[in-house]
């Protein structure tokens, strides 16, 4: 039985490709992401600094 699913995996991106692998794991532009983090950025850093830095330490890299 061959079962395929998507895995979320970090792609080779501007920074460190927490966007293009969320991006890609779910089925819409890395844009949208990247814009995300930046809107939460600008209220202070934190916000946006945090998750994206967490994101990038819990997600694996693409093999």
């Amino acid at each position: 039985m061959n079962t395929s699913y998507k895995q979320l995996r970090r792609q080779n991106g501007i920074i460190a490709g927490v966007c293009g692998g969320l991006g890609e794991f779910f089925g819409i532009s890395a844009f949208w992401f990247r814009l995300l983090f930046l809107i939460l950025l600008l209220p202070g850093g934190l916000p946006g600094f945090l998750p994206y830095v967490v994101a990038w330490i819990v997600i694996p890299a693409k093999r």
